[in-house]
């Protein structure tokens, strides 16, 4: 040892070796036991030996890090604050090689990324639409109008009923909405979550429950009799007892009928009615009573309380599992998770909850945060191959596409504005003010190629035009009547645009060209 080396460096140590092989380890990346051999002219096996030992203690973490280890099948060795480093390094450099892209690139991803424009098809589309949209609530009326078939091409009410039925979906209430509509969620029968609203006790509701709770399904007539009674309540009141049930989240059917049935009498958003089963032998069967006129022998029960009803899960489920099943669920559905999609679907915990989860999920690289979309804010996160799809969507001029316009509900997921994108100015020439753009059950977006066109209030009477292209309006107008055509709404009567009566503004030509008929109200396009 040369001179003027301090005594501190001297002085003997009780295992120099793994002192050795601690310091190589903490100012070195992965690295391999022949690595630390030849630094300190070793054999492997006495270095292996102290680092399976530093690895046992906590001090090393083993594995495959680096590409080339993983294909030569060699076992790499790193001190866990390096790997720290090395982690949030890497995640920084990634975001720092995504360039943002503008809004209306994100408002013209979203829609694509949800099948809008029925790219998905029959059963299993119907099935994949729903696995995306999972616990997202939205108007009863709204799923089979405006949904489901502007994901699924050729979409069907069977389709939905026949998943129900086969227990692959199952639906559920979140609360009523003006009429006979409310909100409704449809889940994969997986992802069902518990409930969380109490029952007052000693009512209708509270006997039907504790008859549903545990005893698989029963049809109208079967519930009736079972609740034990010397007179069995009457219909209505039964009835009114399940879709009290149903809006609270405890209830819910074995098909989407009685839901079909309930909004077709004055849902928010009006479609044209299916029309009923044929009975080919229709035997007499004894008419529904009140009080004292003798027993009931048939099994039908109202048309809004058809179909077999049962008990939602009702024990709460693991409370990180619901936190990481809902965070993927908003990662799949919006491809890029921002502040304003989680609190417009108002999740539980709001997004401190979230962002607590993607943190966590971006730390094991399931997905990335960073500034994707401008003017969203820093707190963005998506899957790393959601960004190049997203990039995809990126127009290098403004002139109009001559891609087909979408009418969505306010409330889809897939429509932006009002959530994560805020609603764009009104024209200059738009003299309404008792009219604001919202989401809101019932009105209707039109979108085209990123831009928001037009917002319909709910009934369709009042639109309020954020585009004056002509382009975009011709588009939005074809949009409109191919709506109505297709039966998916029932008529649409526009009485005024801008504050101003429609046959008065430049909307009144495309809108006649696209079908629409003039009235003494307005223009008018019927299915």
């Amino acid at each position: 040892v040369p001179l003027g080396v301090a005594a501190a460096h001297l002085e003997s140590v009780a295992d120099p070796l793994t002192d050795l092989v601690s310091r190589f380890a903490r100012t070195h990346g992965p690295f391999t036991a022949a690595d630390v051999a030849e630094r300190w002219g070793l054999g492997t096996a006495v270095t292996t030996q102290v680092l399976r030992r530093l690895a046992r203690d906590g001090r090393l973490t083993e594995g495959e890090f680096l590409p080339a280890a993983g294909a030569a099948d060699l076992t790499e060795w790193v001190e866990p604050g390096v790997l720290r480093r090395l982690r949030s390094r890497s995640l920084a450099a990634a975001r720092e090689q995504v360039e943002p892209v503008d809004t209306t690139a994100f408002a013209s991803f979203l829609p694509s990324w949800q099948g809008v424009g029925g790219s998905l098809r029959g059963t299993d589309g119907v099935l994949a639409a729903v696995d995306q949209l999972a616990g997202v609530a939205l108007p009863a009326s709204a799923w089979e109008s405006l949904v489901l078939p502007a994901r699924v091409r050729d979409y069907q009410p069977a389709m939905l009923d026949e998943l129900t039925s086969a227990g692959e979906i199952v639906w559920s209430g979140a609360g009523t909405l003006a009429g006979n509509d409310g909100w409704v969620q449809l889940h994969p029968a997986d992802l069902v979550l518990a409930r969380t609203q109490p029952v007052e006790p000693d009512t209708l509701e509270a006997r039907a429950l504790a008859a549903l709770d545990g005893s698989g399904a029963f049809l109208f007539r079967q519930l009736s009799t079972s609740l034990g009674d010397d007179e069995p309540p009457l219909d209505a009141d039964l009835a009114a007892a399940l879709w009290n049930l149903v809006w609270a989240g405890h209830v819910s059917n074995d098909t989407y009928a009685p839901v079909r049935t309930l909004v077709g009498r004055g849902g928010t958003h009006r479609s044209t009615r299916p029309p009923p089963r044929a009975r080919l032998h229709r035997a007499p069967r004894m008419q529904g009573h009140s009080r004292g006129s003798g027993p009931r022998t048939a099994l039908q029960g109202p048309p809004t309380a058809s179909g077999r009803w049962f008990a939602l899960g009702s024990e709460p489920g693991d409370p990180t599992a619901d936190r990481l099943a809902r965070t993927e669920a908003l990662l799949g559905r919006y491809g890029v998770v921002t502040r304003g999609s989680v609190m417009a679907e108002q999740t539980p915990g709001g997004f401190a909850a979230v962002y607590r989860v993607l943190r966590e999920l971006e730390n094991t690289g399931a997905c990335l945060r960073g500034y994707f979309v401008e003017s969203l804010g820093a707190a963005q996160f998506a899957a790393p191959s959601t960004i190049d799809r997203l990039r995809g969507h990126l127009r290098h001029d403004d002139a109009p596409s001559t891609e087909s316009a979408v009418v969505l509900a306010a409330t889809d997921p897939a429509q932006p504005f009002g959530a994560a994108l805020p609603w764009p100015d009104r024209l200059p020439e738009d003299t309404s003010t008792k009219h604001r753009p919202a989401r809101k059950a019932g009105a209707m977006a039109v979108l085209h190629d990123g831009r928001p066109v037009a917002y319909l209030e709910r009934g369709g009477k009042t639109l309020i035009a954020f585009d004056e292209d002509p382009v975009r309006i011709a588009a939005a107008a074809a949009a409109l009547a191919a709506l109505v055509r297709s039966r998916r709404i029932a008529r649409l009567t526009i009485e005024t645009i801008g504050g101003r009566p429609a046959l008065e503004t430049s909307w009144a030509g495309p809108l006649r060209e696209a079908g629409f008929d003039r009235t003494p109200k307005g223009l008018r396009a019927d299915a």
